[in-house]
């Protein structure tokens, strides 16, 4: 049309162009949905008026506190209130949050505080010596610690830093938030589980959170008011930007401090729940809970799984107690679900439903284009058995990495995201994971690199070569694995080697099993894991 804004006056105004922000979700529902439960754990039950006013006050503290905008909040907590008042709180004095596994070890939690640059950080009280340690272990500046207790689950505070109701009731409760000029701006910063070396920084913007919140409503078929548990860990890529959805749709936010059976199963019978997401352990917890921590309940409650593909027997178990699995899948880079295993009408009658359901998907609808492509970039037959790696185009793909522009190029290589994840795709276009490129563990939803863990066991003065791989395990999905050659003379025991790599690492990324033997190697003594990952299968 050829049609130029300053010719006819069909620029962007106030009036017609305003940055997208999941902010909007909440300062809306403040007056929309005023009245209605917004968070319940416990006793704290609050409603969308007092949510917004606690996010509100978070901000003037974080401000008063000398947070600018552009700055770096930290947290280390639970699925609790604080955790899901930082996701509004923090953006809304114009900051980017960045929530911090609490079960890494000292020195890696230590480096994202210098890396990441936090002004502050929020701390449950149970997390205290890590985010102790952690600072003491620090190059740069360190941040101020506001401690977040949790009395009731038996954290109550030390004593030793400013409490986090106290710093919200001195709080101005008319500060104006501070939204994004610009919808590119940064909302959040998440670290990789490290897979080659330090973990990488994953820079989130407000236009693809709010996007991904409008996106997972249309595929997860939601209406006004679901009651969502937060089991997914705020930590993982913001809880797949659930948190931010809710308020959305007039939702209620279940908070949960140590997920187990009983409290899923308690949360769905007293507060009726109607949606969560979990990784496949938690479907396995569910399906094998002892008959005292079950609850009879009526209505179907809707899941969200992914990362290892969940076992059929273990999908076919859950249906039939009442619960309506769908497989997802995405990365931190991707703020979490992309693409969706979505069901078709004709699937209906097929026999084994469970491995249809195993299937990665086809793109949600917030996603411009996600498929499955060669190492030159074209288009894999689709087979289901040519494979190739999945490439991610949309809104909802990272900013980049913080500080490492040739990651960060590297990534987007050719105008894609390259997902590192190896797949092939049906011929209905459905991606199915195939393998993963970077020998990636997930165990019980944790992302676990076999190079970070070899590199330890290799530290050992005993140890001559080590591999590790995934070894299927009933429990978490998969954990690992370690194969290791000892040098001539020497003789750990199993138990020395675990032991020696959990002073290293956090416990879910130690081998779970060690065994002796010559490692495989092809001509050129590269170790073949394909020959291990077969031999873990039998162990």
């Amino acid at each position: 049309m050829g049609w130029m804004a300053d010719e006819t006056g069909l620029g962007k105004t106030p009036a017609n162009y305003v940055p997208l922000t999941p902010l909007s979700h909440l300062r809306r529902a403040a007056h929309v949905f005023a009245d209605h439960t917004a968070v319940v754990y416990g006793a704290h039950r609050v409603t969308y008026a007092q949510y917004h006013d606690r996010c509100t006050r978070l901000a003037s503290a974080m401000a008063a506190m000398g947070v600018a905008p552009g700055d770096v909040v930290a947290t280390l907590i639970p699925n609790l209130p604080a955790q899901a008042e930082a996701h509004f709180g923090v953006p809304a004095c114009g900051a980017v949050l960045n929530t911090i596994n609490m079960r890494l070890d000292v020195d890696t939690v230590a480096y994202i505080f210098d890396h990441g640059e936090a002004k502050v950080v929020l701390v449950d009280t149970q997390f205290l010596p890590l985010a102790e340690a952690a600072i003491a272990a620090m190059d740069g500046p360190a941040p101020q610690i506001v401690e977040v207790p949790d009395a009731a689950a038996g954290f109550p505070a030390s004593g030793k830093y400013p409490e986090y109701e106290d710093v919200l009731a001195r709080a101005d409760p008319v500060f104006d938030w501070i939204m994004p000029e610009d919808e590119w701006e940064s909302l959040s910063l998440n670290y990789t589980s490290g897979t080659t070396g330090r973990p990488k920084g994953v820079v989130a913007h407000h236009r693809g959170s709010y996007l991904m919140t409008m996106g997972t409503v249309v595929s997860w078929r939601m209406v006004l008011h679901p009651v969502f548990m937060a089991i997914v860990p705020l930590f993982h890529c913001n809880g797949w930007n659930h948190t931010w959805m809710m308020p959305l749709i007039g939702g209620t936010l279940v908070c949960c401090r140590d997920i187990t059976a009983s409290a899923i199963y308690n949360a769905i019978a007293d507060e009726g729940v109607t949606h969560f997401g979990g990784a496949p352990i938690v479907l396995n917890m569910i399906v094998n809970a002892d008959a005292v921590d079950r609850r009879d309940f009526a209505h179907t409650v809707e899941v969200f799984t992914a990362g290892a593909p969940p076992a059929p027997a273990t999908l076919a178990k859950i249906e039939a107690l009442g619960f309506n699995v769908t497989q997802v899948y995405g990365l931190t880079e991707t703020y979490g679900h992309v693409t969706e295993c979505l069901w078709k009408r004709e699937w209906d009658s097929v026999e084994d439903k469970a491995a249809i359901k195993a299937r990665q998907g086809v793109a949600f609808p917030m996603m411009e284009d996600i498929t499955v492509m060669d190492a030159d970039m074209t288009q894999v037959h689709m087979d289901a058995t040519t494979q190739g790696e999945i490439m991610i185009r949309g809104n909802s793909v990272m900013k980049g990495y913080l500080k490492n522009p040739e990651a960060t190029a590297d990534a987007f290589a050719g105008g894609y995201f390259h997902s590192g994840d190896i797949a092939v795709q049906h011929p209905d276009g459905y991606i199915q994971i195939a393998d993963r490129a970077k020998d990636i563990i997930i165990s019980g939803g944790e992302n676990i690199s076999s190079v970070e863990v070899e590199g330890v066991l290799m530290a050992h003065p005993d140890v001559n070569l080590a591999a590790v791989v995934a070894k299927p395990d009933d429990k978490w999905g998969e954990v690992p694995c370690a194969f290791v050659e000892l040098k001539p003379g020497t003789q750990p025991s199993e138990a020395d080697l675990i032991a020696f790599s959990r002073e290293t690492l956090a416990g879910f990324k130690a081998p779970k099993q060690v065994v002796f033997q010559e490692l495989p190697k092809t001509s050129t003594g590269k170790i073949q894991k394909f020959e291990l990952r077969k031999l873990a299968k039998t162990l």
